[in-house]
C-alpha cells in the first residue's frame, strides 16, 4: 500500500513532440501557425517536451561541400535565423513566439535569390516578441556574415577554422540539425515531419494532439486531452499536404545551375 501511495505522486513522463521542418515550405508554415500553436493556447505544454528542428529537406552535397535548401537562399537564411533563436532562447515559449511571427508573415518564395525583406521580417518579429535582435544578428553574422550567401557557402571554410572559434560554433549549429534529421529512423520523406516519442505521424501530423494525449499516461489531468477525441481511425483523416524530399538528381541539377554551371 505504501508503494502504491508513493507511486501515485509520481508525475508521468512528458511526451516528446518534435517538428522537423523548413521555413519556406507552405505546409510547414500552415502547421506552425494553425496547428502547433495550440500547444501554447492550451495546457498541452505542461505534458510536452517540444523541439523544433529547422533543417527540413535541405541537402549537404558532399562532392561540392555545399548546402542547398529546397526553396532557395531565403530558406537557408531563415532556417539559420530560426536556429539562432532556438539556441539563444531554448525555452520553447520564447523561441516559438518568434518563429510563429516569422512564419505568419506568408513570405513569397524567390528561389536562388536572397531577399532583404527576410531580414526586415525577423527584425520586426524580434521587436514584437521582445527579443534582442542584436543577439540574433550576432549569431548569424558570426557564422555566415549578414550579406554572405549561405546557400552557396562551401564547407571547406569550416575545415580551416579553429574548432573553438565562434564561426565554427555557429556554423555547426545548423549542421547539428542536419545530422539529426539525416539520422532519423525511419528516414523522413517530407516535411512537416512530426514525431511523438520518436515515432513519426507521417501524413497524420495535423492530429498530433490525439497522438500526444494517447502517449501521456495521466491524460485526465490535461484539459486539452479531455476535450480531444482519443480514438484514431483511418477513416477520420485525410492526407495532410507535405513538401517531399527532392531526389538526388534534382539536387545535383540545382547545384550545377547555382554554382556557375551552364
Amino acid at each position: 500500500n505504501n508503494v502504491t501511495k508513493a507511486q501515485s505522486h509520481i508525475k508521468p513522463k512528458k511526451v516528446h513532440l518534435s517538428l522537423y521542418y523548413e521555413s519556406l515550405c507552405p505546409y510547414c508554415r500552415s502547421f506552425i501557425v494553425s496547428q502547433l500553436v495550440k500547444v501554447f493556447n492550451t495546457d498541452l505544454l505542461n505534458i510536452i517536451n517540444l523541439r523544433l528542428v529547422p533543417w527540413g529537406n535541405a541537402q549537404y552535397v558532399k562532392p561540392n561541400k555545399t548546402i542547398i535548401c529546397q526553396h532557395g537562399e531565403d530558406e537557408c537564411y531563415l532556417n539559420t535565423i530560426h536556429a539562432c533563436a532556438i539556441s539563444i532562447w531554448p525555452d520553447p515559449r520564447k523561441h516559438f513566439n518568434f518563429i510563429y511571427c516569422i512564419e505568419n508573415q506568408g513570405h513569397p518564395i524567390k528561389d536562388n535569390q536572397h531577399s532583404d525583406g527576410m531580414e526586415a521580417v525577423w527584425k520586426a518579429c524580434s521587436a514584437r516578441s521582445g527579443m534582442d535582435q542584436k543577439l540574433i544578428k550576432d549569431c548569424y553574422d558570426s557564422g555566415y556574415g549578414r550579406k554572405a550567401s549561405f546557400f552557396n557557402m562551401k564547407l571547406d571554410v569550416h575545415n580551416q577554422l579553429d574548432l573553438n572559434s565562434s564561426i565554427t560554433q555557429q556554423f555547426s549549429l545548423l549542421l547539428q540539425y542536419a545530422t539529426e534529421t539525416d539520422h532519423l529512423y525511419p528516414k523522413h520523406l517530407y516535411v512537416p515531419w512530426v514525431t511523438v516519442n520518436n515515432q513519426p505521424l507521417y501524413d497524420k501530423y495535423e492530429d498530433f494532439i490525439t497522438y500526444v494525449c494517447n502517449a501521456y499516461k495521466d491524460k485526465d489531468l490535461v484539459r486539452a486531452c479531455l476535450s480531444n477525441s482519443l480514438k484514431v481511425t483511418e477513416e477520420k483523416f485525410s492526407r495532410s499536404p507535405v513538401c517531399y524530399v527532392e531526389i538526388r538528381s534534382q539536387i545535383q541539377q540545382r547545384l550545377h545551375c547555382c554554382s556557375g554551371g551552364t
